[in-house]
């Protein structure tokens, strides 16, 4: 029987004075909804059992959250960039390590397209409106999850393109930082009007996808682009081809 589990990665927020780990739960019934299970991994004190929880599953879900240590891509904290959680770029980072290792379909949204690209070798922009000014509205002023504020151009024949059916999309935008320098790799596959990276993937066969909106919040949307990612993802994580 295909494995149908797919790790979740998580954050670690302080609340009540008490230390807790954190998963916005529409991941949880996105991917439930594609028909897999959903297993969430904190930010590990030990990175290295990363490696062991890889080889349960059968896909790698890299959530949202805050900013990656700039220290991993060799430059010093941005001023409007947010403190490192070293736990927790220690235990994804490990974790993409070992599903490149084993080929494991990869999904990753946000912050989890960030942390991907670091991993692989590239870098960040850690303030789009500092270090961009020419750069549309991407963090939404508003705080709405599940509103559609600007377009997204998708290479055609692209995997993420295939995945969504579509070229020409609009999403929802919650972020203040952006892929920089792409990895070694990695594709972009995806563009905002103002050319931010939205969209990346492998070069090669890996099941590999990252995407800096926020699809697990329009799933269930009106608009069948971000089901359909997760379907996509389901479908290889069943290695259905």
């Amino acid at each position: 029987m295909p494995n149908r589990t797919v790790l979740v990665s998580s954050a670690r927020k302080i609340e009540n004075g008490s230390d807790r780990v954190r998963l916005n739960s529409a991941y949880l019934a996105a991917l439930e909804n594609a028909g897999l299970v959903p297993l969430i991994v904190p930010p590990l004190t030990r990175a290295e059992n990363a490696v062991e929880l890889i080889s349960l599953a059968g896909g790698l879900v890299l959530s949202g959250g805050g900013d990656v240590d700039p220290a991993l891509y060799g430059e010093q904290l941005h001023p409007r960039a947010n403190p490192p959680e070293a736990d927790r770029d220690a235990t994804e980072l490990a974790l993409i390590v070992a599903a490149r290792e084993r080929r494991t379909p990869v999904l990753a949204i946000c912050r989890g397209i960030q942390a991907l690209n670091v991993a692989l070798g590239g870098s960040l922009v850690q303030d789009i409106p500092s270090q961009l000014p020419s750069a549309i509205a991407h963090n939404n002023a508003e705080g709405q999850r599940a509103v559609r504020t600007h377009e997204v151009a998708l290479e055609p024949g692209s995997r993420l393109a295939r995945a969504l059916g579509a070229t020409q999309i609009a999403v929802n935008s919650l972020h203040h930082q952006a892929v920089g320098r792409l990895a070694p790799g990695l594709r972009a596959t995806a563009h905002s009007p103002d050319g931010v990276v939205e969209g990346l993937e492998a070069r090669d066969d890996w099941w590999l996808v990252g995407v800096q909106w926020h699809p697990e919040e329009m799933s269930e949307s009106e608009e069948p682009w971000d089901r359909r990612l997760f379907e996509s993802f389901a479908r290889a994580v069943r290695r259905e081809g």
